[in-house]
Order: structure tokens, then sequence, then C-alpha cells
């Protein structure tokens, strides 16, 4: 019989009361859930931060790696095993600071894994610091003046660099999240999510009543998400309002797809104990 609480542990976050990683975490599993998936068949990767304890309360494997490192752990373990729902996921700082520079070659390379990113504009577990999404003038204990550079687009950036499914969501708004989770898993290929998030603690001027005055959905104003220069100009649109939904969809080969020696079953269960290494030791020692 299908259990509905097979991703649930015993063990119970520690967030904030309030914090927008309640409604993240939730829609992952209700996304997993709609699936049909098993917690043997996910891993989920992350990095430094309040989001990076997530495969701690995930009922599924998990690896909580270093900061700005989830999106290179995932990829191996895609890699070892390609059979298996990959995710990767950690905040805007660990992501879009750290991890920037993974985040463009994950892109390009288009491994089949999803990325979401718990952007929320500061570092959270470190008390409020500005991140790289943190909005121009915003002062915190490392901008005591306000913060001079204005915000990073990480949707333009990866719709440039090449990954094949771009989204945003919203911590708010569960249903929404957790089918645009679900899409982005069964997309094959990069698929990346930017989470608008909430932190009632170090950003509670963006709350859940300042979101949802700004959010709507792009597919309720007839985007059409394989159009990239229309996806980008939705990116920099200027209006006062947040888009949410699905910005720009794709297709490329996946980058396990130029692997040969993953076609006929994951490396993870490959016989190995009969490959014979001495030439290629004595040209590399």
């Amino acid at each position: 019989m299908d259990n509905p609480a097979r991703f649930n542990t015993e063990a119970k976050p520690t967030w904030c009361p309030g914090c927008g990683n309640f409604g993240i975490q939730n829609a992952l599993k209700k996304a997993l859930r709609s699936l049909d998936l098993q917690p043997h068949e996910v891993v989920i990767s992350s990095g430094i931060g309040c989001s990076g304890k997530i495969p701690h309360w995930i009922n599924a494997y998990g690896f909580h790696g270093l900061h700005g490192r989830a999106l290179p752990v995932a990829a191996g373990a895609k890699l070892a095993n390609h059979k298996l729902v990959t995710i990767a996921e950690g905040g805007d700082g660990d992501g879009y600071s750290e991890g920037m520079g993974h985040f463009v070659h994950a892109c390009r390379r288009n491994v089949d894994i999803t990325y979401l990113v718990h952007n929320n504009g500061v570092y959270g577990l470190t008390t409020g610091q500005v991140s790289p999404t943190g909005d121009r003038g915003f002062v915190s204990s490392t901008t005591p003046h306000g913060a001079l550079e204005s915000p990073f687009h990480p949707l333009a950036l990866a719709i440039a660099a090449g990954a094949t499914f771009v989204a945003r969501g919203f911590s708010g708004d569960l249903e929404g999240l957790g089918e645009l989770i679900a899409a982005g898993v069964r997309h094959p290929g990069f698929s990346f999510i930017d989470v608008l998030q909430v932190c009632v603690s170090f950003n509670p001027s963006k709350s859940f009543k300042w979101y949802q005055e700004r959010v709507y959905n792009l597919e309720d104003e007839g985007h059409d998400p394989t159009d990239r220069m229309k996806a980008l100009e939705m990116v920099f649109r200027n209006d006062g309002r947040l888009p949410t939904g699905l910005f720009y969809r794709g297709s490329a080969p996946t980058h396990e797809e130029g692997l040969p020696q993953l076609s006929a079953e994951p490396l993870a269960v490959q016989d190995v104990t009969n490959i014979d290494v001495t030439q290629l030791m004595e040209e590399l020692v």
C-alpha cells in the first residue's frame, strides 16, 4: 500500500516559525509523492545555510555538503547512478555567491538534475547579511550604510547559460510550487527553480503579505515558455510585480546521453573488478 507519509522523518525542522523553508520542504515532498516516487529512488544534495538542512528532514538519500557545492555533488551522484531522481538545493547566498561557477556550468552541461534555490535576499544562517539577490540599499551587519550593488538576476543567467528548464516559484504557494518542482523533475535536462522565500527573522519587510500582493503566474497571462527572448524580457520587466511559473523550456541532449558508459546500466552497479588499470597507472605515475 502506498504510504503518503513516506518522505516524512521523525526529526522535526528547527527553522524559525513562519520561515518560508517550511513551504519549500512541503512542496518538495508533495512533488515527490505526485510523481509516485519512493524514498530509495531520490537523492537530495544541499549546501550550507538554513536551507541546507532539508536532506535531514526528508526521508530519502541525502548529502549535506560544503558551502556552494550542492551542484557538483548532485552531478556526481547522477553520473554514478543516473536512475536516481537527483535534487540539488540551497540558498541564494550558497548558490549565487560561493556556488556561482558551479551554477553556470551545470546550466550549460544540461545534467539531468533539478536545482531548487531558496531565495530570500539574505544569508539567514549567519544572521542576515545581504546576499547577491538582496536589494540595493539593504542594511545589514556587512552593509551598515546599505548595499551598493544591484541585485543579481539568476533567471537571466540560467537562460543565457543554456539551462533547458527555468522557473520561479513562491514558498507561500504550496500547490503551484509543488507542481513546478514535479514538472522540473520530469523534464529531461537541467531544471532550475528559483523560489521566492520569506525570511521572517532577517528580511521581514518582504513578508508573505508583501509577496502575495505582487506575485502572479505567467501562465495566466499567456506566456509562451518556448520563446527564449520573451523569457528574458519577462525576467527584466520592471512593473512592480513578480512573475512566477515556467519562464523557459527548451530541448537539448542531456550530459548523460553523451556518455556511452551509462548506456547499459548505472555505474554504481557495474562490475569493475575485471578492469585492468595497470597501463593507466604506468602512464600517470
